[in-house]
């Protein structure tokens, strides 16, 4: 695997390799690697002729300070896994490097609702710096194929819709969540929980099975504040519970019985914030 920390230096290399966009595979991560990030690498290693993955832990995407502090890292051990799981190429960049002219947003991405609601309402601005780091490493990058996890569905969705405004030759591949065997969703974040933390961090996974268990056409109403429920009684702060349209993200309140939905939570152990989500009907197309 070669690195390379310089924009222009990664550029250039992949010009001169003279390799089709769209035989490059792109797997972008803020480090802290897990066996999530490692199915994405190995799902675009069985794809592309060249793999690229990136650490960048992206300062303007946190809407606290203390959480871009706190970020897990574990370079040495990232370099190691991306080798075996067979990355051509990590591209570890600076913040200088990343926002050679300041790392204020220089546009204002046009999300619609995406940019309201769920995350976005709990974390304000933080899809535009997502969108700011992402439209920035695909300009240095070029690939034909995005890669990224279920796990951040709201993003998912964000990118799709920035790649679609800025016209980039770029498509998202969606690969689902990869779970412990306990269910709960692989994280970054996980290692900041305690032991006890660990344990209790099952329940939003528990709690979105509740929603799936006893879905049912008509109102939604009272499997979302059951499913918050589950999780109050184990100590969890809640930011959200919500049951959505799986294509749109509209929030559901009665169901037709017919489309595709995906159940989202949000949720506080003591300081660490843990997301996930669930498809809970037809699998998403």
């Amino acid at each position: 695997m070669i690195l390379f920390k310089h924009p222009k230096d990664i550029t250039t290399f992949i010009v001169n390799q003279s390799i089709e966009r769209n035989s490059i595979g792109f797997v972008p991560t803020m480090g802290a690697l897990h066996n999530g990030h490692i199915s994405l690498i190995q799902t675009a290693r069985a794809e592309n002729e060249l793999v690229i993955a990136s650490i960048f832990v992206n300062p303007t995407q946190f809407t606290e300070q203390s959480d871009f502090e706190k970020y897990p890292s574990s370079i040495e051990a990232d370099i190691f896994n991306l080798e075996k799981a067979g990355c051509d190429m990590l591209f570890l960049p600076t913040v200088a490097d990343m926002y050679p002219n300041g790392s204020l947003p220089s546009r204002q991405y046009d999300l619609g609702r995406l940019d309201s609601i769920l995350e976005a309402e709990f974390r304000p601005g933080h899809f535009q710096g997502v969108c700011q780091v992402v439209q920035r490493l695909l300009d240095i990058v070029a690939p034909g194929k995005l890669y990224l996890g279920q796990k951040d569905f709201q993003q998912c969705m964000v990118l799709k819709k920035m790649i679609s405004l800025l016209d980039i030759d770029t498509s998202i591949i969606i690969c689902p969540t990869q779970r412990e065997t306990d269910g709960l969703a692989m994280s970054s974040r996980n290692s900041r929980l305690t032991p006890a933390e660990r344990e209790k961090a099952t329940y939003l996974f528990r709690a979105m099975q509740s929603i799936q268990e006893k879905l049912r056409e008509g109102d939604l109403a009272q499997l979302q504040r059951n499913a918050q429920e589950i999780l109050t009684k184990q100590g969890f702060k809640v930011e959200y519970v919500a049951i959505a349209n799986a294509h749109t993200l509209e929030i559901i309140q009665n169901w037709d019985g017919k489309s595709a939905l995906v159940a989202l939570v949000a949720a506080y152990i003591n300081e660490v914030r843990l997301i996930d989500n669930l498809l809970l009907n037809p699998p998403l197309q």
